[in-house]
């Protein structure tokens, strides 16, 4: 399993890949821009060199961009769409041009609007999205904590939106398993992590998952309330992280931990942390 974190781009995307060897990683995510704000700069030409340099020096596979906080999808709201969907396509045109292999986006919060007519505003989204930025990045979309009036925490919605994407071969899911467990399904297992895996085959199936989040979970089993902590310090625990990081399912896949950090040091324990789990 490829181990890797999300890699702040202050100073250039330049320094990203220097700073993901000090973590120790094998792949990593990135923001393409600041994830707080509506504002895109071009990006410079020597940036995008080094970054593609480093890379392909460095050896770490696959590169991810997430798309920023601010985007929904799903919104009933004109001026909030447009932008939302402008940035989409502007992520996945700066994949492209970054050399990196993945967008992962979070799916979008439906407010007021019907589950069938936010899924449908999610659809129209990506299938707009992809009619005018024809190139092979592929869109993932991560799964929810079902907190307020998010869009994805069952596997069967996110099933039903990829089922209504025109350009099937551009999408897919990245699992994040602290939202996984928030929402209700029971990492913390082995019977509960083979149970997950089956209803996500059987309702978006395995092909379609490239990537994890590896994040603990402060909150219970089912609580729909998103807040990631340390590996093997929340509810899903040290054994229900063995058990995903060596699941023949699994292990074959990238995973990026979000963990929290207020130092380089708590990265590098969780990066030991799971690597110590992963069965060689």
């Amino acid at each position: 399993m490829k181990l890797g974190f999300h890699i702040s781009i202050s100073g250039g995307l330049g320094k990203v890949v220097e700073r993901a060897i000090k973590k120790e990683c094998d792949t990593f995510q990135i923001f393409s821009r600041n994830p707080r704000g509506w504002h895109y700069r071009t990006l410079k030409e020597s940036d995008i060199e080094s970054f593609k340099k480093n890379v392909v020096k460095s050896g770490m596979s696959p590169v991810c961009i997430h798309l920023p906080y601010l985007p929904n999808l799903a919104s009933a709201k004109p001026e909030l769409l447009e932008i939302s969907r402008f940035s989409l396509e502007e992520e996945l045109r700066r994949a492209n041009i970054l050399g990196v292999d993945f967008v992962i986006a979070h799916i979008g919060s439906r407010l007021d609007l019907s589950l069938k007519r936010a899924v449908n505003i999610i659809c129209d989204s990506i299938n707009r999205a992809f009619s005018k930025v024809r190139n092979n990045i592929i869109l993932l979309l991560e799964n929810t904590a079902g907190e307020g009036s998010e869009v994805g925490d069952k596997f069967s919605v996110i099933g039903s939106i990829i089922d209504k994407v025109e350009d099937i071969d551009r999408i897919g899911v990245c699992l994040d398993t602290a939202h996984t467990f928030q929402a209700g399904y029971d990492l913390s297992t082995k019977k509960g992590l083979n149970d997950t895996i089956k209803e996500f085959d059987d309702t978006i199936r395995l092909k379609k998952l490239y990537f994890l989040h590896l994040n603990d979970s402060k909150t219970p089993l089912g609580s729909h309330r998103d807040l990631h902590w340390h590996i093997g310090d929340g509810y899903i625990g040290i054994q229900g992280f063995k058990n995903i990081v060596n699941h023949p399912s699994l292990s074959r896949l990238p995973a990026i931990m979000e963990t929290p950090r207020k130092s380089e040091e708590d990265d590098i324990r969780n990066m030991r942390t799971i690597r110590r789990l992963v069965n060689n």
